[in-house]
């Protein structure tokens, strides 16, 4: 490949460069340029303009040419990412094609990757809880893997500090096992959840039923209104893009952040192909970019380094930043990157019929649901495995497609087909996964995808303790639900592989000592200080609850840690 560096040194030299412009790549770059640092943020993806860029975001279904739905070319030219509902006809757009996101599987291992401005914070679920110290102390406690190097009250003021900026709608519950945040109101359950809520709770007093905490905005605060976002609109069309900037994205919330400093710089189409390291100094200069669409070269310095390019790609990029001191790739002294990846697991649980009530329905399209906090393994009760899980889900009523089935036909029909049907409701299981050194990612240094990366090699499943709790998860559901008043409740269980739930975790792990760990208490690469790494790859275990409010928080409290040892000429 060429190498094109037709700009000067100083026009390539940034204070920092920020890897990546999702959750966390969009918080590294709003703190760094807010503290004063002019800063290049790198995206592989394409633009995204906010509001203009979403194309389908204001259409309705039969607006678009199927439907929404996917063709048989699509599913045949999309073999992974036609597996599971991210990937249809209206979001296509934002994902890669299959054909340029090359990877292989020794085991089973949905890998979603977006190709935008923004990344996942486009498409996410939005759901916020903090960990708590049963979550941090876990690992210690147990025995497993290796102990946290903070604790709650480490992160507690930047969980806060996130919620009032992101905006998160939730009711506090003051439950030691998932603390309380910064909350605007909490949206309203409909009627089934209320009294489904009040019926468990009398049945089962160490359980408690709320709405889910969620990065969308019941109202707008000050915090809010100053990047210009509004209230939700309850049109549950999320991951097509919020015109209004409703729910926390990079581009609704921390872009135009950072972009109102003036020392915000945007470079998509750019592939960080290698982080570059001074041996003598031991630190990072800067990184090698290649441009995905002209496939040039260039090399981009700065004084500090945010890896922030999701889980996966943020340590392929570790991976193949080798050199002569880092030959199995930079900061891996511990041989631990690459390893204890994790997720959640899911897609278990129950559903049954609500009898009666059908005078009664609810408002719009509430782009949240309710949830059910983790009850299990909190005390002397124990199971025959470790960790435990919560519960999404919540009520709706039947729609017209509840009387396909029948082949009716004639006025009667028809008019049965304007109102809507029974009350239902489901439990969807969210299980802890533990960090397994033998789940992996490696690289196939000898297969190369059409950028020259090597290509991303899976090995990492659920195992016996997931599968231990996966039995709970569907009888507890199914218990709930009947306790609560539910009829014709029914378990599934459609099968939950490692990428599924969209929440990769690990492989370059924080811990206390660099013989067993990559990153140290403030996410710095414990051998080169000037490189941080704050998305989900830097977790030392998974908790069970959605962990993207934690990579917020850890990258202000990083990014506020780097400046400071900036200033005291410590990186």
């Amino acid at each position: 490949m060429a190498n094109l560096n037709i700009q000067s040194v100083a026009e390539r030299t940034y204070d920092a460069i920020v890897i990546g412009s999702g959750v966390s790549g969009g918080w590294a770059a709003k703190e760094l340029t807010e503290k004063g640092l002019r800063v290049l943020m790198l995206e592989r993806g394409k633009p995204l303009e906010h509001v203009s860029g979403y194309e389908n975001a204001m259409k309705a279904p039969w607006e678009m040419q199927y439907a929404g739905r996917l063709t048989n070319e699509q599913i045949a030219t999309h073999p992974k990412l036609s597996r599971d509902y991210p990937y249809n006809e209206m979001t296509e757009k934002y994902w890669m094609k299959d054909v340029d996101s090359l990877y292989k599987e020794e085991k089973r291992f949905d890998w979603f990757r977006p190709n935008i401005v923004g990344g996942k914070s486009i498409m996410w679920g939005r759901q916020c809880y903090r960990l708590s110290d049963i979550d941090f102390e876990a690992n210690l406690r147990e025995g497993i893997a290796v102990d946290w190097p903070i604790r709650y009250s480490d992160i507690a003021e930047w969980y806060s500090y996130v919620e009032r900026f992101a905006g998160i709608s939730g009711e506090k519950l003051g439950l030691p096992q998932l603390p309380d945040g910064e909350f605007l109101p909490p949206m309203d359950m409909f009627h089934v959840e209320k009294e489904v809520k009040r019926r468990l709770e009398k049945h089962f007093p160490d359980r408690v039923l709320t709405i889910g905490r969620v990065a969308n905005l019941s109202e707008a605060a000050k915090e809010q209104l100053g990047v210009g976002r509004s209230r939700c609109q309850y049109r549950n069309k999320c991951n097509l893009g919020c015109p209004f900037g409703a729910y926390f994205s990079t581009q609704s919330s921390t872009l135009p952040a950072a972009a109102k400093t003036g020392r915000l710089t945007l470079r998509p189409d750019s592939i960080a192909m290698q982080i570059l390291l001074d041996e003598s100094s031991q630190r990072a200069t800067g990184v090698r970019v290649r441009d995905s669409v002209t496939m040039e070269d260039r090399e981009y310095l700065a004084k500090l380094v945010f890896v922030c390019a999701s889980t996966v790609s943020s340590t392929s990029l570790l991976l193949n930043s080798v050199s002569n001191r880092f030959p199995d790739g930079l900061g891996n002294d511990s041989g631990q990157l690459g390893h204890n990846l994790m997720d959640h697991h899911f897609r278990i649980g129950a559903n049954g019929t609500w009898p009666g009530d059908l005078d009664k329905y609810y408002y719009g399209r509430r782009a949240n649901g309710i949830y059910i906090p983790r009850y299990r393994n909190l005390s002397s009760e124990k199971r025959d495995y470790q960790r435990g899980f919560g519960f999404q889900g919540g009520a709706s009523r039947q729609g017209w497609q509840r009387n396909i089935a029948e082949m009716a036909f004639g006025a009667e029909f028809k008019e049965a087909l304007t109102h809507p049907g029974d009350w239902t409701m489901g439990l969807t299981g969210f299980g802890e996964m533990l960090p397994y050194f033998q789940n992996k990612l490696t690289l196939d240094r000898e297969t190369k995808d059409k950028w020259g990366l090597p290509v991303v090699v899976f090995d990492a499943e659920l195992k016996d303790n997931e599968r231990k709790m996966r039995v709970d998860m569907a009888n507890d559901a199914k218990e709930m639900l009947e306790a609560s008043g539910l009829q014709n409740v029914k378990i599934y269980d459609n099968g939950s592989f490692p990428g599924m739930a969209i929440h990769e975790m690990g492989t370059a792990r924080m811990g206390r000592d660099p013989k067993t760990s990559v990153l140290n208490a403030h996410n710095q690469v414990h051998a080169v200080k000037n490189v941080f790494v704050t998305d989900g790859s830097c977790m030392t275990s998974a908790s069970c609850v959605n962990p993207s409010l934690t990579y917020m928080a850890l990258t202000a409290r990083a990014a506020d840690f780097a400046v400071e040892a900036l200033k005291k000429g410590e990186l």
